[in-house]
């Protein structure tokens, strides 16, 4: 799980540069396939696991739906309000990709 985690941070970070790119190589392009997928995924997960609909996960919501952000939720909760958003889900996995 933690390999798969890495890999969608990899993707995540990625894919804004292989967006960018105009002349891609195909092996490239593939890669940039797979950061978009993998975006897309962790916004279904989010969606899915976001019960209330409100753009907020709470910390019961994320054990529900997406454990590894339940497993993280503290520092991902930087502000300490309770919940965490995509953005700041995305930020935090962006985040430890850039600090490995």
């Amino acid at each position: 799980m933690k390999k798969m985690i890495a890999v969608l941070m990899l993707c995540i970070v990625s894919a804004g540069s292989y967006a960018q790119s105009a002349e891609m190589p195909a092996a490239a392009a593939a890669g940039g396939v797979r950061a978009e997928r993998a975006l897309q995924q962790l916004q279904e997960r989010f969606a899915s696991a976001n019960t209330t609909r409100d753009g907020k996960l709470t910390r019961e919501q994320a054990q529900a739906g997406m454990p590894m952000v339940a497993s993280r939720f503290d520092q991902i909760d930087t502000q300490r309000l309770g919940y965490v958003t995509l953005p700041q889900i995305e930020a935090f996995m962006k985040q430890k990709m850039m600090s490995r």
